[in-house]
């Protein structure tokens, strides 16, 4: 994917489920697709040939006939460029709270497919989904939200926050190794924040929850990261690993994420503290780390 959020056609293919034989057919034969040129003569996708797609899918299933398909397609794009509205994200925190909280998985799934093609990854965490987690578990410590809500709604954000992670191990920038301190099982902030690195250029290498430390040294050694971090939610899950975690800030440079980093009883050590929002400390670590991942 381009910097300027436009897409080759294998991406396209992936994001729209649709074969780049098929997606090559509906742009030579009913005009679907806009590509735009890169400097190399490359044709890339925008979000509004995958919404185009994915409507013209949507009108297939319902026993159209393609050209029928292709032309409402079209339409619809005409209309929202007519009269284009501006993202709420209130309101669309709303509507996603509505459908995971009344289990409504595939309602849920195509509001995350209609952000995804009009707004950026760190939009998409920034304005809606870390609001709604902040708020759901508010709601949930308050008992208006029940054990299952929660857990729905959150393997739901979860399985696409994962979705959006894929091949974020890829490219050149700096390496990031990411896990969950031993026995933590939330880590939906650290996914955040991984994908927050990612959209700065950054590799990820994701070891998930209740990762044990011997692991994450393991890793290190193998995989010379500019930065692990470990999460957690609360210092229960810090202090029985301290011992370790002054060790391994001896060899690499090392960071503590979640509401485990705010007791500071790691600030002798030089590991970093990040306790705030997943994307705010993205921008931070670049701040420090810099892009090479060398400390600015």
């Amino acid at each position: 994917m381009d910097g300027d959020g436009v897409l080759r056609i294998g991406e396209l293919s992936k994001r729209s489920g649709v074969s780049p034989e098929l997606l090559r057919a509906w742009e030579r034969r009913y005009g679907l697709l806009r590509p735009v040129r890169s400097t190399g003569g490359l044709r890339l996708y925008t979000p509004a040939d995958v919404e185009r797609v994915r409507v013209m899918r949507r009108h297939l299933s319902d026993g159209l006939a393609a050209a029928e398909a292709a032309a409402l397609a079209l339409r619809a794009d005409a209309d929202d460029q007519a009269a284009p509205t501006a993202l709420r994200p209130d309101a669309v925190r709303d509507d996603l709270a509505d459908a995971l909280e009344g289990f409504d998985e595939p309602r849920a799934q195509a509001i995350f497919d209609r952000l995804l093609a009009v707004v950026t990854v760190e939009t998409l965490l920034g304005d809606v989904v870390l609001p709604y987690l902040h708020e759901l578990g508010d709601r949930w410590q308050r008992g208006d939200a029940s054990v299952a809500q929660e857990h729905f709604a959150s393997s739901i954000v979860r399985g696409r926050l994962l979705g959006l992670a894929r091949g974020w191990g890829l490219g050149l920038g700096p390496t990031a190794v990411l896990a969950c301190l031993p026995g933590e099982q939330h880590d939906l902030g650290l996914i955040a924040f991984g994908l927050a690195l990612r959209a700065r250029g950054w590799r990820i290498v994701y070891l998930g929850a209740d990762s044990p430390i011997e692991t994450v040294e393991e890793i290190s050694r193998r995989r010379d990261p500019s930065l692990a971090v470990l999460s957690g939610v609360s210092g229960e899950r810090l202090q029985p690993v301290v011992p370790q975690l002054r060790a391994l800030a001896g060899r690499q440079r090392l960071a503590v994420g979640g509401a485990a980093a705010a007791n500071g009883v790691l600030d002798d050590s030089g590991a970093l503290a990040l306790s705030g929002d997943p994307i705010a400390e993205a921008a931070r670590v670049m701040a420090l780390v810099g892009d090479g991942g060398e400390p600015s």
